[in-house]
């Protein structure tokens, strides 16, 4: 058998236990892990965020903007790190960016902010499955007091029964500050679900049923109740359409209506160009539960012309999953980034998921542009190759001059973009 990674003394958080197991995983393997072993974040840290830790992954990162945000939480204007290795991601968001700070910013509300786990109780019958899910909404006083006993800062909000054959789905709904807090709502509501199975017919249960939809795309993340729903929208006038995102209003709605017939057809849920895309990228510089970028991107954009032949745009994430506290948020550099955004600690959450939701749009709006204008293979070619430099002098000819004609104004998916 093969030998298990060295544990070390005291699980091996030091720096040197680092370097110890990191020279065995060189041995194991023949790779040479040089840039993995270079890291400043402090390794007796990274305890309870990871184990068996040979150091870093390194992932470049971008800053975009500037960004006007109107929202509830988020005033003013910001600048937002994204971490990727996809070329002209940054770029393209920070013409959306660029475009809505222009139009005057984005407006930004939150519709609801909950977390939720769905333990599921097994029964004899269908009968006793029913009787018992009447039961459940007569008990839920109790069962908020057993859940709220496990934590400072959740809070069990609400309770649903689902009855299903003769299983019962609960779905517990929480309260979580400014953390995600699925380990914190885990806990509480098994406690809840100790004091059902003391006083309920139940056989037994499953802290988990697959109701809750945490870390996988499913339709009932629409009504809310994982993370934060979170709706941006703005008003851009056709003349800065063009300007910025090179067509007009008009070829934004026909785009919609061509392409949420593809959305349909292939059975999504929801429809966006690239939610992930920002959001992932935002979630590593951030510090985020990257897996929960699943959930958070699903959701819905739309164009809509309007009379004076206007662009009003709009995204709503209704399980957008952020935190500023906890996991990563207080680690190296996913501090640092929440810090650059003035998010970092306690009370930062609704305003984070204001500002990732307004560079959503922001992506939605430079992806929409590039399809319909014809620039969108255009720019990658520019920007996304991994010899971009060579890319733009075969763009620009062989004269030598270096004219990158994706660079100059009113060119490309993400260059620079005339200002009228």
């Amino acid at each position: 058998m093969a030998p298990l990674v060295p544990r070390l003394k005291d699980q091996g958080y030091s720096r040197d236990l680092v370097a110890e197991r990191r020279r065995w995983v060189e041995n194991q393997t023949g790779a040479r892990l040089s840039h993995v072993g270079e890291f400043s974040i402090a390794s007796e840290e990274m305890r309870g965020n990871i184990e068996n830790p040979v150091g870093a992954a390194q992932i470049p990162l971008g800053v975009a903007g500037p960004l006007r945000v109107n929202g509830e939480h988020a005033q003013g204007v910001f600048y937002v790190p994204l971490a990727t290795t996809e070329g002209a991601l940054v770029r393209s968001y920070e013409r959306g960016m660029a475009a809505l700070t222009r139009a005057g910013g984005v407006e930004v509300r939150i519709h609801g902010n909950e977390n939720r786990v769905a333990p599921v109780f097994a029964f004899d019958s269908v009968g006793a499955a029913a009787e018992f899910a009447r039961w459940i909404p007569t008990v839920d006083t109790r069962l908020k007091e057993e859940a709220n006993s496990t934590t400072r800062h959740g809070r069990l909000e609400r309770i649903e029964a689902f009855p299903s054959g003769r299983d019962v789905m609960v779905n517990f709904r929480f309260f979580t500050a400014d953390a995600h807090g699925m380990n914190m709502i885990v806990k509480a509501a098994d406690k809840a679900c100790r004091w059902i199975m003391a006083n309920s017919r139940a056989r037994h249960y499953m802290v988990f049923s697959g109701l809750e939809s945490e870390k996988h795309a499913s339709g009932f993340l629409f009504p809310g109740g994982k993370g934060k729903k979170v709706t941006a929208g703005a008003l851009l006038p056709a003349a800065l359409c063009k300007a910025y995102l090179h067509a007009p209003p008009a070829q934004f709605t026909e785009l919609w209506r061509h392409t949420i017939a593809g959305h349909i057809h292939a059975g999504a849920q929801g429809y966006n160009g690239h939610y992930a895309n920002g959001l992932t990228a935002m979630f590593i510089a951030c510090g985020q539960d990257v897996a929960n970028v699943v959930n958070s991107a699903i959701g819905f954009t739309s164009f809509e012309q309007t009379q004076n032949g206007d662009l009003y745009a709009s995204v709503t994430l209704p399980a957008l999953t952020v935190a500023t506290v906890g996991g990563g948020t207080g680690l190296g550099t996913g501090r640092e980034c929440l810090e650059m955004l003035g998010c970092a600690g306690a009370g930062g959450a609704c305003k984070l998921a204001e500002i990732f939701t307004a560079a959503v749009l922001a992506g939605e709006l430079s992806m929409g542009g590039a399809i319909v204008s014809g620039e969108f293979v255009d720019a990658h070619e520019s920007y996304g190759r991994n010899r971009p430099r060579e890319a733009a002098m075969e763009r620009a000819g062989s004269d030598g001059t270096e004219q990158e004609a994706a660079d100059s104004p009113g060119q490309g998916d993400c260059g620079p973009q005339r200002v009228r």
